[in-house]
C-alpha cells in the first residue's frame, strides 16, 4: 500500500501512521521525524528548519523535497510506504506528483484523520516529552507518576516550543490555508477517507484499521 496520511496538528497521524506501517511492512516516511534528527544534531538543514518550525511555519519547499526524493527512492519503498507529513502545499503535491511519475508508482489511498481546533490547542498544549527518551506524556490524560519527572529514566520532562498554544494556533492557521487544498487538489485522482480523531487511541486505531480494510492485519513482533 502507498498511502498518505493528512491531518492537523495534533489529531495523531504520526502514531497512527507508525502502527499501519509495522502491520504493513512498509516504511513510515515522517518528514518532522527527519527534521527534528536533523535539528536535535545542528545539522546545516536543522538549522534552516529550526527558524521556521519554532515560529509555526512551513519549512520551505527546497528543503523537503530533496529528501523526501531520495527517501522514495531507497530499495525499501517498492513495495509500498506511509507517507506522514508530507506534502503540505499544493507546491509540494506538484513536486511529489513528479517523483511519483519518474517511480512509475502512484499512491493508492489518503487518509484523513479530523479533528476540531479547540481540542487539538487542548490536546497539544498540554503534550510534555522528556529529552531524554522521546516518552510522550499528557499533564492531563497522561501525566507521569512524579510530577515533571519521566517515569522511564527520572528526566525532567519538557514542552517543545512547537507545542506552546501560540505557536499551534499559527500551526493551524497555516494548515487550514495551505494544506486544506489539497484535498481538492487530489479529488479526482485518490481515494480519499475520513476519520475522527478519539480521545482514546486505541479507539482511533481502530477506526483507522477499519477504513484501511485492515481489520484482519496484525501487528508483526
Amino acid at each position: 500500500m502507498r498511502l498518505m496520511l493528512l491531518g492537523a496538528p495534533g489529531v495523531g497521524k504520526g502514531s497512527q501512521a507508525t502502527l499501519i506501517a509495522k502491520a504493513l511492512s512498509v516504511p513510515h516516511i515522517s518528514t518532522g521525524d527527519i527534521f527534528r534528527y536533523h535539528i536535535a544534531n545542528s545539522t546545516d538543514l536543522g538549522i534552516k528548519a529550526k527558524q521556521y518550525i519554532e515560529k509555526g511555519s512551513l519549512v520551505p519547499d527546497e528543503l523537503t523535497v530533496e529528501i523526501v526524493g531520495d527517501r522514495l527512492k531507497q530499495d525499501d519503498c517498492k513495495n509500498g510506504f506511509i507517507l506522514d507529513g508530507f506534502p503540505r502545499t499544493i507546491q509540494q503535491a506538484v513536486f511529489l506528483d513528479e517523483i511519483l511519475k519518474d517511480l512509475n508508482i502512484q499512491l493508492d489511498e489518503i487518509l484523513n484523520i479530523t479533528l476540531d481546533d479547540r481540542s487539538i490547542v487542548n490536546r497539544l498544549s498540554g503534550r510534555r516529552i522528556c529529552p531524554q527518551c522521546n516518552f510522550v506524556y499528557h499533564i492531563e490524560d497522561k501525566p507521569p507518576k512524579y510530577d515533571g519527572v519521566c517515569d522511564k529514566c527520572n528526566t525532567a520532562i519538557i514542552q517543545r516550543d512547537d507545542d506552546k498554544e501560540e505557536t499551534i494556533i499559527k500551526r493551524l492557521e497555516v494548515y487550514h490555508k495551505q494544506t486544506v487544498p489539497l484535498f481538492e487538489y487530489y479529488s479526482d485522482t485518490v481515494k480519499l477517507v475520513n476519520v475522527e480523531s478519539n480521545k482514546l487511541f486505541e479507539v482511533t486505531t481502530k477506526l483507522v484499521f477499519n477504513a484501511l480494510r485492515l481489520e484482519n492485519v496484525t501487528l508483526n513482533g
